[in-house]
């Protein structure tokens, strides 16, 4: 029973809401989500979603929102790192830590969901090109053979 209460004695508390951060439920309700770094973050990840949805009718725009966001993605330890020096500049609470938990959950898989979204919109569209090709090949294929029947 010591043991139990040495261990949840050893998760941290938020400083701003006071919740014990047990999951990454609790960690995101910890947020002071009014900060506004953190609501011009929040701009950026919904202006990142309507360039994936504008961009699916425009394949090279969308091959370079895609690689943009790659290159974001990549670029995240290193944010991390900087954020984590000077987040006295910006920011009320310290949330970088060495794990790079915070920048995973509010930068990386925001970003990462909108790249999936565009391999979705990649693999269906090669499904639908593959799938009329077939039947323009069936179609022509028939013509042929009507071709060859009637000489």
């Amino acid at each position: 029973m010591d043991n139990k209460a040495k261990n949840i004695s050893s998760i941290p508390i938020d400083g701003f809401s006071n919740l014990r951060i047990t999951s990454i439920w609790t960690f995101i309700m910890s947020v002071q989500w009014s900060e506004p770094w953190l609501i011009g973050l929040l701009v950026f990840h919904v202006v990142c979603l309507c360039l994936t949805v504008v961009t699916c009718r425009y394949y090279r725009a969308q091959i370079c929102h895609f690689l943009l966001m790659v290159a974001l993605v990549y670029s995240a330890e290193y944010l991390n790192e900087l954020a984590a020096k000077n987040w006295r500049s910006f920011s009320n609470f310290q949330y970088f830590d060495s794990n790079g938990m915070f920048i995973s959950l509010v930068y990386s898989i925001p970003l990462l969901l909108n790249t999936v979204i565009i391999v979705v919109v990649w693999v269906y569209r090669t499904f639908s090109t593959m799938t009329e090709l077939k039947t323009l090949q069936l179609k022509l294929k028939t013509r042929r053979d009507r071709r060859q029947k009637n000489d």
